[in-house]
């Protein structure tokens, strides 16, 4: 293991620092928020001082992400024919878009996002604070540590001239729509090609190779209407809800019978109900939110057609139950196979600077992550250790942040060499 880089070790701590300082929380998110455009424009202006090549992309509502490179344009060769890295072995990756030419220069995408969810109750939590290994703050666990880690990586493959393109994708609104990375994506273009993505998140640093997708459907209960003294005349739709409840749970049994065996089953629980007029009128509608978490192989069309049996399932018990349902939004799974060259490779980065084999697992929550392996991307999360995501108290451990920056100098280092042995 080499020596640990106290001047990296104290470059992380302090971006990290800065970082947290700025204000990100996402408006989308119910409560509201300042957005990112204060972040990215300090982030733009930060890469700009350390020779970093960006690109801004703004659809100009407010939500800025940016595009960060190691090499500049002009220093970028052209594309050339040539094979594609080696395929992923799973579903998910296989009906993908299939990459367009490869350029002679190796590409390895970061993928971090600039927004945070609320300040809750937090003290002071736009003031990062440093306890032993410990930096706390709004955002230092989820992903501000993480996103420091990819900035000082691509800045070190510039410095040291590795001949390998980094890129930073610094998006926006992963907390609530991803459209930050949905419009990096549209910006890179289709013939956008890299041989690996690596998307920052907190994992403890173990390797991500999974994740469960989701569906949130909303169903509309409905009733009649009638005075409460005279129930007789009405239909009580918060009542006929109580129905779909219970069948939602006896849905939620069926599915812990099926595990996937990195995320455990699928789930189902229900997430907003809303309805009724007064106490005194017999609710004519009632609207339920559910979310159906996802495992690789399941599509939204899979969903709907459970959320239809369930429906029909009530209508058979009841002939006064009535209800429709709508797809409210969708994200995909992850699955990378555990055997793809590039969890290797960043195995062998993580032997390089820590002298242990880093664990490879499922992840419990979604990200970005799904939307760039749909793009043909080999694509695993790897980040620092910590805890509080979302939660009051949050902190990040500095020494794992500062390592997930080496480590991500390490594989682009080697990413070259190790991508094509392990695709001869």
């Amino acid at each position: 293991m080499p020596d640990r880089d106290t001047d990296l070790d104290t470059e992380v701590t302090d971006l990290l620092a800065d970082l947290v300082c700025i204000e990100s929380t996402n408006p989308s998110l119910p409560g509201g928020g300042v957005g990112e455009a204060s972040i990215a424009s300090w982030v733009a202006a930060w890469c700009e001082t350390q020779g970093l090549a960006v690109d801004l992309v703004d659809s100009g509502d407010g939500r800025p992400s940016l595009v960060v490179r190691s090499r500049p344009a002009q220093s970028r060769p052209e594309s050339v024919a040539a094979p594609s890295v080696a395929a992923q072995s799973d579903a998910a990756q296989s009906n993908a878009e299939q990459p367009g030419p490869r350029p002679t220069t190796r590409t390895l995408l970061l993928c971090g996002h600039l927004d945070t969810v609320d300040l809750g109750a937090m003290t002071d939590p736009l003031v990062p604070r440093v306890d032993g290994d410990r930096l706390y703050g709004r955002g230092s666990y989820d992903m501000k540590a993480g996103l420091a880690a990819a900035l000082i990586a691509c800045r070190e493959a510039a410095r040291l001239g590795l001949d390998v393109d980094v890129v930073v994708a610094a998006v926006a609104d992963e907390e609530h729509g991803s459209l930050g990375i949905q419009r990096v994506l549209d910006h890179l273009g289709a013939g956008f090609v890299a041989d690996a993505a690596i998307v920052t998140e907190p994992t403890e640093m173990a390797i991500g190779v999974a994740h469960k997708g989701f569906v949130w459907t909303e169903i509309d209960v409905m009733g009649v209407a009638a005075h409460g003294s005279r129930p007789q005349l009405g239909v009580d739709a918060i009542a006929k809800t109580g129905t779909l409840l219970v069948e939602i749970e006896a849905l939620g049994r069926y599915l812990a019978a099926r595990a996937h065996p990195l995320l455990g089953p699928g789930t189902v629980h229900a997430g907003v109900i809303e309805g009724g007029q007064g106490p005194s009128t017999i609710p004519e509608r009632c609207r339920l939110t559910i979310e159906r978490r996802t495992l690789p192989g399941e599509s939204p069309e899979d969903i709907e057609r459970e959320v239809d049996h369930l429906l029909a399932t009530c209508a058979s018990a009841d002939p006064d139950f009535r209800a429709t349902a709508r797809t409210l939004m969708h994200r995909p799974p992850l699955e990378t196979a555990g055997a793809h060259p590039l969890v290797a490779a960043l195995s062998d980065a993580c032997r390089d600077i820590r002298a242990n084999a880093p664990d490879v697992s499922g992840l419990s929550y979604w990200a970005d992550s799904a939307f760039i392996a749909a793009r043909g991307i080999p694509t695993v999360l790897f980040g620092p250790g910590g805890d509080g995501a979302h939660a009051d108290v949050e902190w990040v451990s500095l020494r794992d942040t500062a390592d997930c920056a080496r480590v991500l100098v390490q594989l682009a280092r080697h990413l070259g060499t190790d991508l094509r042995r392990n695709e001869a």
